[in-house]
């Protein structure tokens, strides 16, 4: 390429990185070498005409989870759309705050024109900094920092509907399992608010204390050594199927003996040969949506909704049923 645009590799790689000093000239030399020899594809093309990369920084707490793993593709198939493309870091869902903070920094480090942060663990005040640098979307969680933009699926609403479908089955003595927002600033609103409801609704509440997924069993136990328990409110559908694993080793009938519901309706876990009740997020609009509002944020615009909060849908599987008269 170098010998096409009769110049040296120095400045072909200058051009091509986008730093050091080049000629307006010389730039377009080497531009229209690389593409005549097919050198990059078209979006490199133009963000060496731009000066700028064309390239997003997202982080997603655990990719090996069904919901940020749909979110991610979500967002990376929107952003290819834009013309964008996306570098991503990803945590192992048991990284520290520092550690999805020095994420960030990393992601702000390799000249990312954005960030998306996909994250139920790190707090607003981590999140502001870089934003205050960069464009910044929060996707997948109920994010309402003023400074902050963001895009996420109601939780008090999801909740809700969930434990109003437990109470119209006529179900009054319940075990939520339950997350601090502490720990989860989804998994948190949440659980609470379907402790709420059901209380509201009449119904006496067992709150059972999230454990890792491999402690599934000590949670099991800890419902079962209730007596009267009938419905068992899990905070995702991870945690509902790892439950009801464990109800069926202890010869435990679901929905026959107890009521299970999930949470997310997404990937595998969603399939009717499991037929899970749960509450279905709309994950392919939730990263969409984060992905156009940061675009526009590019384009030096304001997104129409800087919180856009988006609904979900009850899904009625064959993991509920009405309680089986004492």
């Amino acid at each position: 390429m170098a010998r096409q645009a009769g110049v040296s590799k120095s400045v072909v790689s200058r051009v091509v990185s986008g730093r050091g000093s080049v000629g307006e000239e010389t730039r377009q030399r080497v531009i229209r070498a690389a593409q005549e020899l097919g050198y990059v594809v078209n979006a490199s093309a133009r963000a060496m005409v731009a000066h700028r990369t064309y390239t997003v920084g997202a982080f997603v707490r655990d990719a090996a989870t069904p919901f940020y793993g749909h979110l991610l593709t979500a967002m990376q198939e929107r952003a290819a759309f834009h013309g964008y493309r996306v570098v991503t870091a990803t945590g192992s869902g048991r990284f520290e705050v520092s550690d999805e903070y020095r994420a960030l920094e990393t992601l702000a480090m390799l000249r990312v024109e954005a960030l998306l942060v996909c994250s139920g663990l790190l707090p607003s005040e981590q999140i502001v900094p870089f934003a205050a640098r960069l464009p910044t979307v929060v996707a997948g969680r109920p994010e309402t920092h003023p400074s902050i933009t963001s895009v996420y699926c109601d939780e008090d609403e999801g909740g809700t509907a969930l434990a109003d479908h437990v109470l119209e089955l006529g179900h009054r003595e319940v075990a939520v399992v339950t997350v601090p927002t502490s720990k989860s600033v989804t998994l948190g609103p949440r659980t609470a608010a379907m402790v709420r409801r059901l209380r509201e609704g009449g119904a006496r509440v067992l709150e059972v204390g999230e454990r890792p997924r491999e402690s599934a069993g000590a949670m099991a136990a800890e419902v079962l050594r209730r007596p009267g328990i009938t419905a068992v409110m899990a905070p995702s559908d991870r945690h509902a199927v790892a439950l009801m694993e464990q109800f069926r080793l202890r010869g435990v009938d679901v929905p026959g003996d107890l009521s299970v519901t999930g949470y997310d309706g997404i990937g595998e876990l969603a399939t009717s040969l499991i037929g899970l009740t749960t509450w279905r997020q709309p994950i392919d609009l939730i990263g969409s949506r984060a992905v156009d509002a940061l675009v526009q944020l590019l384009d030096g615009e304001q997104p129409p909704d800087h919180h856009e909060s988006l609904p979900g849908s009850l899904v009625t599987g064959r993991t509920t049923a009405r309680p089986t008269p004492a």
